[in-house]
């Protein structure tokens, strides 16, 4: 058997994997286990996820990106502990983040989009699923796995640009395509104006998703958008910067999108409820810190691989 095959399909394996243990060993013990009624939905949906990823390889094969060596499982390792580590730090728990108007904010999602961006849609992908399922863990709500398969789109995505030879082109097709997801679910949203919002957490006063979602939550995939956009521009002489950004969003709305569409089927959310009330709230903070955090990495990368002789 080819030799890539084996390691792109251990790597989807393990991370499969991984998140099963959460599901059955560790999610049990955590203050909000799941209901166990909805777990072979959930299983569903991290086999739809994991067969994206697979798909995606099976058609470019014969592209370096899929590459997976020593090398790239270090930076699994470290990838995934970094994601894990500082998401459960700004979750609200630990470090308390200000936010407007019930809308998370998680800083730590531009790490799967960098890690997919500098070392491949397969770091990117087991950097966010495992990453995303210890952070859930340590911060110990109950555990998620379709959100985690999601985060790991999120990474995954990231790392596509490296499957295009022209990645100006690849950027404008990637732009567009962002940017019509994100008004159409805008749009969706003032069709939806008293939708709740379904990621807000208020533990102390017992408030878990029944706050009206903002207007601020609601537009704020169009804020980041617009940043995104201006980092595409501003940094136009510098590729690295202008790739990892637009495709790191790309990745963001493709993997919440995932994860929130997923919910109509294992919790019997209604496309409102799915879109206005779960993506919105999270995709749109989340590309505002894409469009913030992720050139501050992928400057400090590129410099230090100068440095480095790399």
């Amino acid at each position: 058997m080819d030799k890539k095959l084996i390691s792109i399909l251990g790597s989807l394996v393990v991370v499969f994997a991984i998140v099963a243990f959460g599901i059955y060993f560790i999610d049990p013990k955590l203050e909000f286990p799941l209901d166990q009624a909805t777990v072979p939905a959930r299983f569903l949906f991290m086999v739809i996820g994991v067969a994206i990823a697979f798909a995606v390889y099976f058609f470019t094969k014969e592209n370096n990106a899929w590459e997976v060596g020593t090398r790239e499982v270090v930076w699994m390792a470290i990838g995934a502990a970094l994601y894990a580590v500082f998401s459960w730090l700004f979750n609200g728990t630990v470090f308390v983040v200000p936010s407007l108007s019930q809308v998370s904010l998680r800083p730590a999602i531009a790490i799967p989009m960098f890690f997919g961006f500098a070392f491949g849609p397969v770091v990117g992908f087991f950097t966010g699923a495992v990453g995303n399922m210890f952070g859930d863990a340590l911060t110990g709500f109950g555990l998620s796995p379709q959100w985690s398969i999601g985060n790991g789109l999120i990474g995954f995505v990231s790392g596509m640009w490296m499957l295009f030879k022209d990645k100006k082109r690849s950027m404008d097709m990637v732009l567009y395509i962002s940017g019509g997801l994100a008004l159409l679910t805008v749009i969706l949203f003032f069709m939806n104006r008293g939708q709740a919002n379904m990621t807000f957490f208020d533990p102390a006063n017992n408030i878990f998703g029944d706050a009206q979602i903002s207007l601020f939550a609601g537009v704020a995939v169009l804020i980041g958008f617009a940043l995104v956009f201006g980092v595409r521009y501003f940094f136009k002489d510098n590729e690295d910067v202008a790739t990892a950004v637009t495709w790191g969003m790309l990745g963001n709305i493709v993997g919440l999108l995932f994860a929130s569409l997923s919910d109509m089927v294992i919790n019997g959310f209604s496309l409102a409820a799915a879109v206005v009330g779960e993506f919105l709230p999270a995709a749109g903070p989340n590309l505002i810190f894409a469009a913030i955090l992720v050139p501050m990495l992928v400057v400090a990368y590129t410099s230090t691989r100068k440095q480095s002789g790399r």
